[in-house]
């Protein structure tokens, strides 16, 4: 079954120099742009990853070259995640996203990336990932058939995939597993060939930040989700301990959740300023007159007093 689009829908996939989204940085990035009415557009870059404090190139962890093949000497001249900004905003702009466990990894990446330039570079790509939807393959496959994304293309597609972990296969292949999806659950009614439905659906936790520390209960409202706010709202936490927010600034933490504590931040100091009360005015005193005393006058005051 082919995709129902009102919009473009990328498919997308990664390859990391490790899996810790503040610390790693993207190797391979391959996009996979299925437009209304059914083309398909292609593309894959090879970066180099970039450590934008050091300024040097960031070493590839061992266990994750063991997955991908992918060597520090294989990207030494390819581009930075900086120097592909723009290309890859332009691939991005007016679609929608799919991926397989993309919202858990590759989505939070990407961004983290994206924060990277804007935060160390003079580049401020104006793209809001968290206003895209999001339609995470894997979470579908998961809730209707529990596996790896090996099997669930042998599963919905019929066929051994070859050349797993490479971000190109990996990015193909999920395409066509939700293809396979749409066709297998056609009468399902929690699967609709709609993006709409399809995102709600294949999201297990509605999240702020893409790491997750941040969560929306039933109300929306923001909600910390670990340490010892676990469960209060932001809102709470910043009246009860504004300094927390800072200690999140300062910490070991992705510079999307940075960024989204910082916006809430901004949210409540003007809310509290729009809050207090003005101060009163200022009493208005007439100007001394030449020849003025402090005295002046209060015989008169005094003579009309009863002795």
């Amino acid at each position: 079954m082919e995709l129902n689009l009102e919009r473009p829908l990328v498919f997308f996939d990664i390859e990391s120099t490790g899996l810790n989204i503040a610390s790693d940085s993207i190797i391979e990035l391959c996009f996979v742009k299925i437009m209304p009415g059914g083309e398909q557009r292609v593309k894959t870059w090879r970066v180099k990853p970039w450590d934008y404090e050091a300024r040097c190139q960031r070493a590839i962890n061992p266990s994750a070259q063991a997955v991908h093949g992918i060597s520090a000497e294989d990207l030494a001249d390819c581009p930075t995640f900086y120097q592909i900004t723009e290309e890859v905003v332009s691939w991005l702009e007016g679609s929608d996203l799919a991926g397989f466990n993309s919202a858990k990894f590759d989505l939070p990446m990407l961004a983290e990336e994206f924060e990277r330039v804007c935060r160390y570079t003079d580049k401020k790509p104006e793209l809001d990932l968290h206003a895209m939807k999001m339609v995470d393959v894997q979470n579908i496959f998961h809730m209707m058939e529990p596996r790896t994304l090996k099997a669930a293309y042998m599963f919905y597609c019929g066929l051994d995939l070859e050349n797993a972990h490479a971000a190109e296969a990996d990015t193909l292949a999920t395409y066509e597993v939700l293809k396979g999806q749409l066709d297998r659950y056609a009468e399902d009614p929690r699967i609709e060939n709609n993006v709409d439905k399809l995102a709600r659906f294949s999201t297990k936790q509605r999240t702020v930040d893409y790491a997750g520390r941040l969560i929306l209960n039933d109300k929306d409202e923001p909600v910390v989700s670990f340490g010892k706010h676990k469960g209060k709202t932001a809102r709470e936490v910043y009246f009860s301990e504004p300094s927390y927010f800072a200690w999140i600034d300062n910490g070991d933490f992705t510079l999307d959740t940075k960024r989204q504590f910082a916006k809430l931040k901004a949210q409540y100091d003007e809310e509290k300023r729009a809050a207090k009360p003005a101060a009163p005015a200022k009493t208005a005193f007439a100007p001394r007159t030449k020849g003025y005393t402090p005295f002046e006058g209060l015989g008169d005051l005094f003579s009309n007093q009863e002795d």
